[in-house]
């Protein structure tokens, strides 16, 4: 059996990114917790955190520290339930969630999520940022408990709930459409305007320029890898781009950004995959991200 405070030394280290930080969290000597993780790496026969700036897990090292946020998360779920218990060590850290969301999730629905499960929970959560298309291979690898994906097919080992859609909208500034789009948007128009990305991984802006000239165009791009940013930058006259109708409502509704071409939405369906494990913890998060979801995305 795998020792609890050389599980927690690696987590810490993981999450904290540095043997500095992880000692703070944990209320020991940077010296103890290197100790700690080197003995659980000769235990185990394998490295589990790649020493640098900062300090990462290793594909092992990550799974050992999934096993290590269960272990606190279950011990957490037993202190709730039995009062009787002896209260946290100032070693133990709060339970932490490691959960991956997509960005625009982030900005525009999924803190209400957190912020009911904060009412009544103390877990904590640690959230990674990826694209939604990509969020569902973190928990194929084991790094995080949960995850908000645009993957409709259950993860090995994980519950599926369909969440509902984000509405994107194509956006830009009246000036940009009349310096750009004078006649229309045409093919030809839209190869030439410069458009916004928010990484390689973003094809929205290609989904959307498809369906309207159906066929494909190489677009011009300003890699801008901000939720927030994106909308700013749309209003700055910058680019055109795909941003989420939710944060664009009042700006339509002003006239400060306008659709490149009316009524046209894309709608990415978002789905909440969990591991299948019975972690109370998890199960109350979910009935959270469920609720928030319901309010912010457009219907199943």
């Amino acid at each position: 059996m795998l020792d609890e405070a050389l599980l927690a030394a690696v987590a810490a280290v993981a999450r904290e990114g540095s043997f500095e930080r992880a000692a703070r969290a944990l209320h020991i000597t940077p010296s103890a917790v290197s100790q700690r993780v080197k003995l659980l790496e000769e235990r185990l026969g394998a490295v589990l955190i790649v020493r640098g700036q900062p300090c990462s897990a290793t594909e092992i090292g990550a799974r050992i520290c999934r096993h290590a946020e269960l272990v606190s998360v279950l011990v957490s779920e037993l202190r709730r339930e039995l009062p009787m218990l002896p209260k946290d060590s100032p070693e133990a850290p709060h339970a932490s969630l490691r959960i991956a969301v997509n960005a625009d999730s982030l900005g525009t629905w999924f803190i209400h999520a957190m912020a009911e499960f904060g009412r009544e929970d103390a877990a904590l959560l640690s959230l990674t940022l990826a694209d939604e298309d990509h969020t569902a291979e973190w928990l194929r690898r084991g790094h995080v408990l949960g995850a908000v994906t645009s993957v409709g097919k259950a993860v090995q080992g994980c519950r599926i709930r369909r969440l509902g859609s984000l509405r994107y909208v194509a956006t830009a500034s009246p000036v940009f459409m009349r310096r750009w789009f004078p006649a229309g948007v045409s093919a030809d128009a839209l190869a030439r305007a410069p458009s916004l990305l928010f990484d390689n991984n973003d094809r929205l802006q290609e989904l959307w320029a498809r369906r309207i000239v159906r066929r494909e165009v190489p677009l011009p791009v300003h890699r801008i890898p901000s939720t927030h940013a994106f909308v700013d930058a749309a209003l700055a006259g910058v680019g055109w781009g795909m941003n989420p109708h939710s944060l664009v409502r009042a700006q339509l509704r002003a006239g400060t950004l306008v659709e490149l071409v009316p009524d046209t939405p894309v709608d990415v369906p978002l789905y909440w995959q969990a591991t299948r494990l019975k972690v109370p913890v998890l199960e109350r998060l979910t009935r959270s991200v469920v609720r928030a979801a319901a309010t912010a995305l457009q219907p199943p």
